[in-house]
């Protein structure tokens, strides 16, 4: 269960990761952050976002058009 949920649905790369990036500085460790993205684009952004900073990328799925994301903040 997400401790945030940041909606990013209709913003288009980079938005998504920088929304994501101000969201997770304000968690703690161990928090975990959902996002709602509708930019195809933003599967293999968050992935590359997630290893570059460290921080775990718990799940990623699809439902239709929305793209789902849970972040560990490391």
């Amino acid at each position: 269960m997400a401790d945030q949920t940041l909606n990013a649905e209709g913003l288009n790369c980079p938005l998504p990761i920088i929304k994501a990036k101000k969201a997770l500085k304000g968690m703690s460790a161990g928090q975990i952050l959902e996002v709602r993205a509708t930019d195809p684009g933003s599967v293999a952004d968050f992935a590359a976002f997630c290893k570059q900073t460290g921080n775990e990328l718990m799940s990623s799925s699809s439902e239709g058009d929305i793209y789902r994301f849970e972040i560990k903040r490391a």
